[in-house]
């Protein structure tokens, strides 16, 4: 089966220029939007997307606002407007509804995007995420190197401390998670876009609203996450209804860099 390619669109929607990727593929369901984590562009993401594609699912993916190529907003904005963004990107794309799947930051704009506006979200899907302010954080070591996003500046500082901030597979490797690929010190975020994404988790919860959830969801975590660990996960599937829970044994933070193919596939199970 041929994979699809992925077509690259510069988008106005509210109020930024967005770098969008859209691969087409089955018809007949709903296309499967990607929410990544903070600072990632759309390369950190294409070796799961182009898993994703070659089980004919289609995608839409999109650097955030002040990531990779996209604009960043003229003031930052809290997770309601980061949300806002792209279901207007869905509206700018025609639309009405999508599964999502969202990655550490981009799990907390996904369930904020569940949250306000539930009939644009059919199932969804939250990766290395947890419910903000109520959760159980990472160390304090670990947060303070994500601070900044000297990691996608620096090569030689992202490999001396990506087995710590990362775990799984980077503990052994961390040229693993790059899959041979410099994109993540080339399609780096702003110093004002990453922080502008910082403004935008700061003091989030979803904790009061998570039992108000209705649409299927699946949580992925895995065991070794310093940045997430793996109770908040657990969290999440305990207070969304009927959530189910997959564990991914000896997953770090990008348990979805570390083996793709493994990850694509238990998504397209619970899209089925």
């Amino acid at each position: 089966m041929s994979v699809p390619s992925r077509e690259i669109r510069f988008l106005d929607v509210d109020g930024v220029r967005l770098r969008t990727a859209v691969a087409d593929g089955d018809g007949s369901r709903p296309p499967l939007l990607l929410i990544t984590g903070i600072g990632a562009s759309l390369e950190l993401a294409e070796p799961f997307e182009r898993e994703l594609n070659s089980r004919n699912l289609r995608t839409i993916s999109y650097d955030a606002p002040g990531v990779g190529e996209s604009t960043p907003y003229a003031w930052p904005r809290r997770m309601g407007g980061v949300a806002r963004t792209a279901e207007r990107l869905l509206d700018t794309l025609g639309h009405t509804a999508v599964d999502v799947f969202g990655v550490s930051l981009g799990g907390v704009v996904a369930q904020q995007l569940a949250h306000q506006a539930p009939h644009r979200v059919r199932r969804l899907m939250l990766a290395a995420t947890g419910p903000g302010l109520g959760g159980v954080p990472g160390s304090p070591r670990v947060l303070w190197t994500l601070a900044t996003p000297r990691r996608y500046y620096q090569p030689d500082y992202y490999r001396r401390v990506a087995g710590d901030i990362y775990g799984g597979v980077a503990r052994r490797d961390p040229d693993a998670l790059l899959h041979g690929s410099l994109a993540r010190f080339v399609h780096r975020p702003t110093m004002y876009g990453y922080a502008a994404q910082l403004y935008s988790i700061a003091g989030w919860t979803s904790m009061p609203w998570l039992h108000r959830i209705r649409q299927p969801t699946l949580v992925l975590a895995g065991d070794d996450d310093p940045i997430v660990p793996l109770v908040n996960g657990r969290l999440l599937a305990r207070l969304i209804p009927d959530a189910e829970l997959q564990v991914i044994p000896g997953g770090g933070h990008l348990f979805v860099l570390e083996d793709p193919g493994a990850v694509a596939a238990r998504v397209s199970e619970f899209l089925r």
